[in-house]
C-alpha cells in the first residue's frame, strides 16, 4: 500500500526510508533501473529491465505496489502510481507514462503485437511494436487493457474493464470493448480544488 508510505508519520520515516534504500539498491543491483530521490517499490513487485530496455523513475513520488510486473523499456515520470498486479511490457517501441497518472489494480498496458498470418503458428509469428503513450493526469481503471501503437492525452480517464484499441484525446472519458468516448472531464461539475498543474482552462481550446 504505497499510499502509507507516503503519509508517515515523521517517527516512522526514518526506518521506512532506509528499508526502502536497501529495496531499490537490490534492483539497481539486479537491473537497469533508474529510480529518483522520494519514490517507493514494493519488494513484492517485479521489475525487469535487462541492458537496452531499461526502467526510468524519473521524478519524486513514483509508487508501484506488490505484484505488479513492469518489463522495460518503460519510463514513469514523478507522481506515477502502478497499482496492485498491474502489468506493463514496453515492447521494443517503450511505455511512457506522464506525470501523476494512476494505473490500477490489474491493468495491462502491452506496447507489442503478434501477427496473425494463416500460414504459420502463433508462437512464429513476427512482432511488431510501436509504443504506448500516456500523458499526465491520465487515470486508467481496474483491469482496463491498453493495446500497442495507443497515445492518451493528459487528463484522460479509461473506464474499469475496458480495452482501447486507438488514441484517446485529452480530458476523453472513455469506456467498454473496444474503448469509445463517452464522457468529458471538462464537463464534469467542478470540485473547488485548484491545482494549476490540472485546470480545464489550461487546454480548453484545443
Amino acid at each position: 500500500m504505497p499510499w502509507l508510505y507516503f503519509t508517515l508519520k515523521p517517527r516512522h520515516r526514518a526506518w521506512a526510508e532506509a528499508w526502502q534504500r536497501e529495496v531499490q539498491e537490490r534492483l539497481r543491483e539486479l537491473e537497469t533501473v533508474e529510480i529518483a530521490e522520494g519514490c517507493f517499490i514494493s519488494p513484492d513487485a517485479r521489475l525487469f529491465a535487462e541492458p537496452g530496455r531499461p526502467i526510468r523513475l524519473t521524478g519524486p513520488g513514483v509508487s508501484i505496489a506488490a505484484n505488479v510486473f513492469v518489463h522495460g523499456p518503460v519510463v514513469l515520470e514523478a507522481g506515477v502510481s502502478l497499482n496492485a498486479r498491474a502489468s506493463l511490457d514496453g515492447g521494443a517501441g517503450g511505455i511512457h507514462i506522464g506525470e501523476g497518472s494512476r494505473i490500477a489494480t490489474g491493468a495491462t498496458l502491452y506496447a507489442f503485437d503478434h501477427g496473425l498470418a494463416p500460414d504459420r503458428p502463433v508462437r512464429s509469428q513476427p512482432v511488431t511494436s510501436r509504443g504506448i503513450v500516456l500523458g499526465k493526469d491520465v487515470w486508467v481503471g481496474a483491469n482496463a487493457g491498453i493495446t500497442d501503437g495507443v497515445r492518451l492525452g493528459d487528463h484522460a480517464v479509461v473506464g474499469m474493464g475496458a480495452v482501447v484499441t486507438r488514441d484517446v484525446p485529452a480530458w476523453a472519458i472513455v469506456a467498454g470493448t473496444p474503448a469509445r468516448v463517452i464522457g468529458d472531464r471538462r464537463e464534469r461539475p467542478v470540485s473547488g480544488f485548484r491545482d494549476p498543474t490540472c485546470s480545464p482552462s489550461d487546454d480548453s481550446q484545443e
